[in-house]
């Protein structure tokens, strides 16, 4: 609702689009579901639907360009690995090394020999495609976006540490897709929740690595229930069936929810 709004007071077009690139997760079924609960609030979106799964090819390219560069390399690490690497670079320097979403990968990967990358990789060793945050900065001018709500911010990239961009099994990543969708889609003001505000950290380092056009950006604070956390799936909060199914009207809606 924050978005078709957003859209409408900007005589735009609103866009409806589909995360779904992980395949075992998501179905189609899940997305006639959103359909119905958008179409049940009266949101009408630009046809057709954008589905990241049609676009992998898309992502492939900007991966392939990111590759030029050479700002990308693949990491072995395993979960475990980076939880023990990290556990020690703590006990070393008595402090935590920690980004905005915890703890930031310490680079292991980061400068192994091309012998031990070829030979890993040969052996079908799965990886990830990190890209090499501070190489990437090199690359680029001071970059910042334009927040709706905040004014001109400074984009600081490098408090992520070298972020995953795409995997063996998943070849993309959000971070990657949605930075690539934006430009595709030719978005001029993209509207997010609250908790990927600082995500546009990392997007504007790739727009500018890859030569995107710019949006402006648009945040909303996010739903919790009455015992003040969050609604999620994780928490298997309410939704907008169950509401729906309870008697409450789209009216009902708007009205519950805080930003609109």
């Amino acid at each position: 609702m924050f978005a078709e709004r957003a859209a409408r007071e900007e005589n735009g077009q609103f866009f409806l689009r589909i995360e779904d690139i992980d395949r075992q997760r998501c179905r189609p079924e899940f997305e006639e579901s959103i359909k119905e609960d958008l179409d049940w609030l009266g949101l009408k979106w630009e046809k057709p639907v954008h589905r990241q799964s049609d676009h992998l090819g898309n992502y492939q390219t900007a991966l392939n360009a990111l590759q030029k560069m050479h700002v990308l390399y693949p990491c072995f690490c395993t979960r475990k690995d980076i939880v023990a690497e990290i556990s020690q670079a703590n006990r070393a320097s008595h402090q935590t090394i920690s980004g905005p979403f915890g703890p930031i990968y310490p680079g292991t990967c980061r400068n192994i020999s091309v012998d031990e990358r070829q030979s890993q990789l040969a052996t079908g060793t799965t990886y990830a495609l990190r890209i090499d945050v501070v190489r990437a900065l090199s690359l680029v001018n001071d970059i910042h976006w334009i927040d709706n709500d905040r004014g001109t911010v400074a984009a600081k990239p490098e408090i992520f540490g070298d972020v995953v961009l795409a995997r063996k099994a998943i070849p993309t990543s959000y971070h990657l897709s949605v930075t690539v969708d934006d430009n595709l889609q030719k978005i001029a003001l993209v509207t997010r929740g609250e908790d990927l505000r600082l995500a546009t950290h990392i997007h504007r380092l790739l727009q500018e690595l890859l030569g995107y056009h710019v949006p402006k950006y648009r945040f909303h604070s996010l739903l919790s229930g009455k015992d003040g956390r969050q609604y999620s799936k994780r928490n298997n909060s309410v939704t907008l069936r169950t509401l729906r199914e309870s008697g409450h009207t789209p009216t009902n809606i708007r009205e519950m929810v805080k930003f609109y």
